[in-house]
């Protein structure tokens, strides 16, 4: 967007020109849970106390539990316009559902289950919803999947249906605020990167699908120029994303890696790719398991912490630390150093609550994923498994602010962290945001 695509993009690169514009830094893991709420209520994911989509809800070894709305204890941006009397509109804003209360319209965003669950606020609105586009998409289906033109399809035809939805909002809603989140662009990333990405290892030259990225960016950008014809002369306009994008180079077993390293221990090896959830774990000889994902989650195996903890609680630092610096060492397929960061939570965030990994692990800095499954019969591994993923994230997304009352002239920001849009769209909608916010107020300097 800022660069070798702004050309293709005539909408977005006015935004630029006319606003102010630069990369946001996110929190620790940038994905879409937590870093939205992040965003939103201007607090670290250990303020937050969840640290992805689903999260431990106690210190067995069972099944992780999804970080819905009801996890969200802390105010978000709308929370503290609807109580000032501002009317909001919320149209596909992650941890939305299970759906509360809001002053004003919400559609509830790609957690939610599927169209028969309660998704709009009120109740009312879904009728309307149903009106315009039929049976209303929250996310693509099956996002990892091999048939790329079916899912080309599905992304255009849900993107589609929410910015009709989103244009007859505009146009017939009276807000003061008016936010929504398309999961399209994301989903493309993970799905077509490697056609548009001559140094991405499954790069296929000639592809059909080598400009699907780039006409997605062209797409969005055309309906965006269609959203800002429908706003009065004085609304604000923010781009942002929570995160961004990189080729995903490769998959590091992070569950294979324990089990050599003398960590994990399993009962029986599976025969085949196995989720670990399925594996009868030896948790009397096992000391840390992980979770695979965009990052890689390592839990220890403490005494008096797990039911059937092995580590003494006076050694859980040393371990720990012997863990961190043994992940750090580990290299790629050709024994090349991968540049892993593995992070304690207490080091990262302000306070941690509800129970976190106890290392956070980004492999190659997030170059590559954390594959948790096992009996794959390597470290290393270029198949996803949970079906072809082609992008993994990064720390640094995006963000723009147009103006129509104070043009900044195409001034490029720097410094900016996703902790301080809450405070600034509050503060450009005329509110003095709360002390206990953690972000501070972007200013453009003249």
């Amino acid at each position: 967007m800022f660069d070798r695509w702004r050309d293709d993009l005539p909408n977005l690169s006015r935004l630029m020109a006319e606003g102010a514009y630069g990369r946001l830094q996110s929190c620790h893991p940038p994905i879409t849970v937590p870093a939205w709420s992040s965003m939103l209520a201007s607090k670290d994911p250990g303020q937050l106390g969840f640290y992805g989509f689903r999260n431990r809800a106690g210190h067995h070894y069972g099944n992780l539990v999804v970080a819905s709305s009801q996890l969200v204890r802390h105010e978000r941006v709308w929370d503290i316009l609807g109580r000032l009397g501002k009317r909001v509109v919320l149209i596909g804003v992650p941890q939305t559902y299970p759906v509360q209360s809001v002053n004003g319209w919400l559609i509830s965003g790609p957690l939610t289950p599927d169209s028969e669950a309660r998704f709009t606020y009120p109740d009312e609105l879904r009728r309307e919803v149903e009106a315009l586009v039929g049976e209303y998409a929250f996310d693509v289906r099956d996002f990892r999947t091999p048939d790329k033109e079916r899912l080309l399809r599905d992304i255009y035809r849900m993107t589609e249906s929410r910015l009709t939805v989103v244009k007859h909002f505009l146009r017939y809603k009276s807000w003061d605020f008016f936010m929504f989140v398309e999961i399209g662009l994301d989903r493309m990333h993970h799905a077509f990167w490697r056609f548009m990405d001559p140094e991405h290892p499954l790069f296929e030259p000639g592809s059909p699908f080598r400009d699907a990225l780039r006409g997605y960016y062209r797409y969005l950008d055309r309906e965006i120029g269609q959203m800002l014809a429908l706003l009065d002369k004085d609304v604000a306009v923010l781009v942002i994303s929570d995160h961004g994008a990189q080729r995903m180079e490769g998959g590091f077993c992070i569950n294979e890696w324990l089990i050599r390293e003398g960590y994990l221990t399993l009962k029986e090896r599976p025969v085949g790719m196995v989720p670990l959830e399925r594996c009868e774990v030896d948790w009397a000889h096992t000391k840390a398991w992980g979770v695979g994902g965009y990052y890689g989650r390592i839990f220890l195996n403490v005494q008096g912490r797990e039911p059937q903890g092995i580590i003494p609680p006076e050694r859980y630092e040393e371990e720990r630390d012997v863990l961190k610096a043994r992940l750090e060492a580990t290299t790629d397929h050709l024994g090349r150093p991968l540049g892993t960061v593995a992070l304690k939570p207490e080091e990262v965030y302000r306070e941690v609550h509800n129970i976190p990994p106890d290392l956070l692990v980004y492999f190659g800095n997030l170059r590559w994923r954390a594959v948790g499954s096992v009996g794959i019969g390597a470290i290393h591994t270029f198949e996803n498994d949970t079906g072809p993923d082609e992008a993994n994230h990064t720390l640094e997304g995006i963000f723009i602010w147009w103006d129509p009352q104070e043009r900044f002239g195409g001034r490029e920001l720097s410094g900016l962290h996703i902790e301080d849009i809450a405070p600034t769209m509050l503060s450009i909608m005329g509110v003095e945001p709360p002390p206990t916010m953690e972000g501070q107020v972007i200013h453009v300097a003249p």
